[in-house]
């Protein structure tokens, strides 16, 4: 399963404003070998490794980070798993609706199932005063 695109976007726009304060990092984001997919790949991963469920978003931009300046670095194997974001990705109006309509396509998005309309058995039973 790959990363959610939620998730790829705001590991991306991290990426990319680590690149616009540091010319260095700016270089090491364009390696030829190197990926946003493949990044999240490595990220879900180190996540499994480790065991945990909860990370602060420090960790995880730190592993993307660490990532792209690593050059013998294997994503690793597609991981299975639900991502959690507690980011939102400000952008053009475009953008947004990209992402949401995405989002509505995903397999991972269940909506509820809707109730049948019943009437409550309590009121029924009751008299009423009126």
């Amino acid at each position: 399963m790959q990363a959610t695109d939620m998730f790829t976007s705001v590991i991306d726009a991290h990426l990319q404003s680590v690149a616009q304060a540091d010319p260095l990092f700016a270089a090491t984001l364009t390696k030829p070998n190197k990926n946003i997919k493949d990044c999240c790949t490595y990220i879900l991963n180190e996540v499994k490794k480790s065991g945990r469920n909860g990370f602060a978003d420090e960790e995880i931009f730190g592993m993307a980070v660490h990532y792209y300046d690593e050059d013998d670095i294997q994503p690793g194997a597609a991981v299975k798993a639900q991502v959690v974001v507690n980011h939102r990705i400000e952008g053009t109006k475009q953008k947004m609706e990209k992402a949401i309509e995405a989002r509505k396509h995903s397999p991972e998005v269940k909506k509820a199932p809707k109730k049948p309309a019943s009437v409550d058995k309590d009121l029924v039973n009751q008299i009423s005063l009126f």
